[in-house]
């Protein structure tokens, strides 16, 4: 039986996941940031993105991402490993992505993986520390 903190930190720990994949499709860096701890490393390399500071990599997406016309983070089944103000969690992904050619068409690709972020409870709620991002399929026209 859970007890009335495990599901208060799982409940939170979810909105987080949430407020990530928002923050990235909507291109909001302010969001983006309020995820991850300032000290953070965030690591895109198995798709193709950088590793680096919370910061670097913002700066990275943002100059990146605007060149999807479409894109939404699909995450779901997420396993949750809580330890203390400590937690590992397992996120699965799949995020379609688009962009408008000049003749009118669409290049179209979906990738599916897994978010592995280590999380940490802060003065203002669960933060990510560090994030690792896991391919495990894609699709491209």
């Amino acid at each position: 039986m859970l007890d009335l903190q495990t599901l208060s930190d799982r409940i939170e720990i979810d909105d987080l996941i949430t407020s990530y994949t928002r923050a990235v499709d909507t291109l909001d860096w302010p969001r983006y940031d309020a995820v991850f701890t300032p000290d953070a490393t965030i690591d895109y390399t198995a798709s193709g993105g950088i590793k680096g500071t919370r910061d670097e990599v913002r700066d990275w997406l943002a100059q990146t991402l605007p060149m999807f016309s479409t894109m939404q983070h699909y995450v779901c089944q997420k396993e949750v490993t809580l330890d203390g103000d400590h937690a590992d969690v397992r996120v699965y992904l799949m995020n379609p992505m688009a962009i408008a050619q000049p003749d009118g068409g669409t290049w179209r690709m979906e990738v599916g993986g897994y978010y592995m972020h280590r999380l940490v409870r802060t003065p203002d709620g669960w933060r990510s520390r560090e994030l690792i991002e896991e391919m495990a399929w894609e699709r491209k026209d």
